[in-house]
């Protein structure tokens, strides 16, 4: 269910939000995040529908930040914060076979993980500009502790790079969030594949 590597999009880069979701899944990402602090939900449950008839033929899932609504509407998956509400409500709101996201920033919140909970998103792994309101990073050592102590597979955020890939597999961690690396990169498509191949050959 979770691989290796999740794009989270970037309104602010210079491609558009279709450009970095395709790229992301040329270059095998299984799963791509719309995040828009600013969008209307109009706005976000057009793209996700755009998103969403682009990459699901092509085996690759559509996650909506926090809004619920937008997810309900369209069947998107749906991943949250833990300001976002309660997740057992999210849970009983989106589709059924939807998969549910939930930030986890420290072990403990894991204790508070309710059934229905997916995956965890944990982090932030550093600081990154992409998230300035973002908690205390928790590095290798912190994700680690979060690894164990998460009922659900966890999937690492945080100004996160290939170079990180040993110390994310070494704390258990099932895969990992990306913003920065491949919005911004020359080339997302081949960002994306780099990050997937060294995940898988490390």
């Amino acid at each position: 269910m979770i691989g290796p590597v999740y794009v989270v999009t970037d309104p602010g880069a210079a491609r558009s939000i279709m450009d970095q979701a395709l790229a992301a899944a040329r270059g095998g990402a299984w799963a791509v995040q719309l995040r828009d602090k600013t969008a209307s939900d109009a706005q976000m449950a057009r793209m996700t529908g755009a998103l969403m008839q682009a990459l699901c033929p092509l085996g690759v899932r559509v996650f909506v930040n926090d809004r619920v609504a937008v997810a309900q509407d369209t069947g998107a998956d749906l991943h949250i914060g833990q300001s976002d509400g309660d997740p057992r409500a999210a849970r009983d709101r989106i589709a059924p076979d939807a998969l549910l996201g939930l930030s986890v920033e420290t072990v403990a919140q894991c204790a508070a993980i309710p059934e229905g909970v997916s995956y965890i998103g944990a982090g932030p792994f550093r600081a990154t500009a992409t998230k300035p309101d973002a908690a205390r990073p928790i590095g290798a050592a912190g994700l680690a502790r979060i690894v164990a102590a998460s009922p659900v597979p966890t999937v690492a955020i945080g100004g996160l790079g290939a170079g990180d890939v040993p110390a994310l597999r070494q704390a258990g961690a099932r895969g990992m969030a990306v913003v920065s690396a491949v919005s911004r990169a020359a080339d997302p498509e081949a960002a994306t594949r780099t990050l997937v191949q060294t995940w898988r050959q490390t």
